[in-house]
């Protein structure tokens, strides 16, 4: 077992995997920048250590300033939580050759789901559908056009080197395509460094599901039922829950053991996710994997009670998953909610003082959150400052539990989004579970939100 380990993030995913290893009996270093000399997580933690400016790309990106952090505190082990490094091949292997062990995948397994044109080439090596598309890199917008005519329209742009909605456009004709083109592939180049897009169909209507992976060394791998994670805008998650409303148990069931099957094939290890368009026929197509821990995985421990960051941990230390996929069970029903420091009708982000933090408790409500009053969010980096999860023995009750969590919740000083969320938890599609990923946008320019 180690005996310390660095987190190479902040925020509540810092926080949340602290309090993991702190129950494991193992030390933790916080990293640290300027704007987060007063975070809780530098408090939380054992030991921290400041790596650079307010700016994400001057400090917690910046390879060579975690890997000086994790010598000076002797760190045995790097958790990359999400975002940041955490789907950066370049670090695992800056990590490897300096014997120090990474909590999630191999460099191969980054390296090959990390590209989403590679990924899917692997995918429809190992029979798993794919969205009809376009897999090769695309030199200009001429090109793209005549691919698109014979894909059919509408056709969705996307960046080959990463996710988050980043350098995603929507093009319905070839009039439009110039323009979209360019805009994708300057904002991909942004914010991935690598301008390179690809072209697939566009889904009408769509359900975004996911599955929950845990793979060992030793060669098993076993998924963890599924999140819905449909509710969205502009490709950001809002909401997200386990089980699906959609899905069957007989559609679950197989989409599980292609997820396991697509792992397989790899030889993936760790935490890692495999992510689903599913259309409303239940027709599904593999999307891309995630090869990390995702942001709303504390849906899933609430519906297995499975602590996901343990496993995590015991499975870059070489041990053995002691579970079969037959004592996986999915029980009762689960909801997340993401709270955001913004503007719950522009969307435009609110950093600032937190004047007062008052949050929900009680049977079946769980916050994971990096704030306090006092706290000064800032401005340099996303604007999730928590997530608020209830729990109930059905879907209605995990609603009902959340309603009342969100009349409860009060942050001062800030704008969030919780106007919103209670709005969508009221609304009659999302309680019928008949939402979609377009679902949000459509409520938005109608005005209801």
């Amino acid at each position: 077992m180690f005996e310390k380990i660095l987190i190479a993030n902040r925020g509540e995913i810092a926080c949340r995997v602290i309090k993991t290893a702190r129950k494991m009996g193992i030390k933790t270093v916080a990293i640290y920048s300027d704007a987060d000399r007063q975070a809780l997580h530098v408090q939380m933690a054992d030991e921290a250590v400041h790596i650079g400016p307010s700016p994400a790309n001057q400090s917690y990106i910046v390879i060579e300033n975690v890997m000086k952090a994790i010598a000076s505190s002797g760190a045995q082990a790097v958790h990359p939580g999400y975002g940041f490094l955490s789907e950066n091949s370049r670090f695992a292997q800056a990590l490897a050759a300096a014997n120090v062990a990474f909590i999630g995948p191999p460099v191969a397994a980054i390296e090959q789901m990390g590209d989403k044109i590679t990924s899917k080439k692997i995918a429809q090596e190992a029979g798993v559908s794919t969205v009809p598309g376009y897999m090769g890199l695309i030199n200009d917008a001429e090109e793209a056009v005549k691919i698109s005519q014979q894909i059919g329209y509408p056709v969705m742009i996307k960046a080959s080197a990463g996710g988050g909605g980043k350098g995603m456009r929507i093009v319905h004709n070839a009039a439009a395509f110039p323009k979209e083109f360019e805009s994708a592939r300057a904002e991909a180049e942004k914010a991935f460094g690598d301008g390179r897009v690809y072209i697939e169909k566009y889904i009408e209507q769509p359900r975004h599901i996911e599955f929950q992976l845990l793979g060992d060394e030793h060669g098993k791998v076993i998924h963890l039922g599924e999140r819905d994670c449909s509710v969205q805008r502009r490709h950001q998650k809002l909401i997200e829950e386990s089980p699906s409303p959609f899905l069957t148990p007989k559609l679950r069931e197989e989409m599980g053991k292609v997820s396991v099957r697509l792992a397989e094939t790899i030889g993936y290890q760790n935490a890692g996710t495999i992510e689903f368009l599913v259309d409303k026929h239940g027709k599904y197509y593999f999307m891309e994997m995630n090869t990390r821990i995702q942001v709303e995985h504390g849906v899933t421990e609430e519906v297995t009670d499975i602590d996901l960051v343990r496993r995590q941990i015991l499975i870059a230390c070489g041990e053995k998953l002691e579970l079969s996929q037959k004592d996986i069970k999915m029980t009762g029903h689960a909801i997340e909610c993401r709270i955001n420091a913004e503007n719950p009708k522009t969307f435009v982000p609110s950093p600032g003082e937190i004047k007062r933090y008052h949050v929900p408790g009680g049977p079946g409500v769980r916050i994971d959150s990096h704030c306090y009053a006092g706290y000064r969010v800032p401005p340099n980096y996303d604007s999730m400052i928590g997530k608020l999860i209830t729990y109930g023995v059905t879907r209605e009750s995990a609603m009902a539990r959340m309603r009342i969590a969100l009349s409860e919740m009060a942050i001062d000083g800030i704008q969030t989004n919780i106007p919103l969320q209670r709005r969508i938890l009221d609304d009659a599609t999302f309680v019928a579970g008949e939402h979609h990923i377009h679902y949000l946008g459509q409520m938005l320019e109608r005005g209801e939100g």
